[in-house]
């Protein structure tokens, strides 16, 4: 076993003894449940604070642990939801557009590819439970990135190894940033072979309560079938899918 860090381990165990306690503990208490002396005790929750995890009782003056611990240990629940929430969904749309249909997640510079509704139309895509693919080229990763300031998304280009993958991957950052107010009027975004030659995208992203993208679906096909006429009128639709599976993740704004 490889070795851990000690401040770490400690700050660790001190977190884990406060979720113990509903009324908080004092520094001595604290001392006593992690064997710890009175001074690293200290200097650990002082860290702790400064981070926003832990928190001091003006009048016990007694330390507990801050909301943060949970929004942190939410995020995982949700994205979990968002597979069981979103399946039914998807799988309505994959009946109306006869093409296959995927759910991402981001992660990190790229995305995750964790659910896939297939017909009998299904073409062979790059795209597989457990694939990664680029932010910047597909529609899923663009409709994601559509909710990110400008100023974060100039920060995010350096890192994601930005290339040409077909002849109409957007690669020049002035052009990419268009792209996304383009899609930000539209509510969904468009991957016109930029990731696939042959193959036609249109995502959506998916909004959880704190308005933040934690997902994004797409309705993909070959170039022959998902022509302007059939994107067109699978535009409702995808806003509608878009809209029901955010409101089930707490998203009520007008989306």
């Amino acid at each position: 076993m490889a070795d851990t860090v000690q401040s770490i381990d400690r700050a660790l165990s001190l977190l884990e003894i406060l979720s113990s306690s509903k009324e908080g503990m004092g520094l001595l208490e604290l001392g006593e449940a992690s064997g710890l002396s009175k001074g690293t005790v200290h200097r650990l929750l002082y860290t702790l604070m400064e981070n926003g995890y832990v928190k001091q009782q003006e009048k016990t003056g007694k330390y507990q642990l801050t909301m943060k611990m949970f929004v942190l240990g939410a995020k995982p629940v949700e994205k979990m939801d968002v597979l069981r929430v979103a399946r039914p969904y998807l799988e309505k749309l994959r009946d109306l557009s006869q093409e296959v249909v995927h759910l991402v997640l981001p992660d990190g510079y790229e995305i995750l590819y964790v659910d896939k509704v297939e017909t009998e139309n299904t073409i062979r895509m790059y795209s597989n439970i457990g694939k990664r693919g680029t932010l910047y080229a597909t529609s899923v990763g663009k409709a994601m990135l559509s909710y990110y300031p400008e100023e974060e998304v100039q920060k995010l280009w350096p890192h994601m190894a930005v290339h040409k993958l077909t002849e109409y991957t957007i690669t020049e950052l002035p052009d990419f940033l268009q792209e996304l107010k383009n899609i930000r009027k539209n509510g969904f975004a468009l991957d016109r072979e930029e990731n696939e030659l042959g193959v036609q995208c249109m995502g959506a992203a998916i909004l959880d309560y704190t308005d933040t993208p934690v997902a994004a679906f797409s309705i993909s096909g070959p170039v022959q079938r998902m022509t302007e006429e059939k994107i067109s009128s699978l535009k409702e639709a995808m806003l509608e899918t878009k809209r029901k599976i955010s409101e089930e993740l707490g998203h009520y704004k007008n989306i």
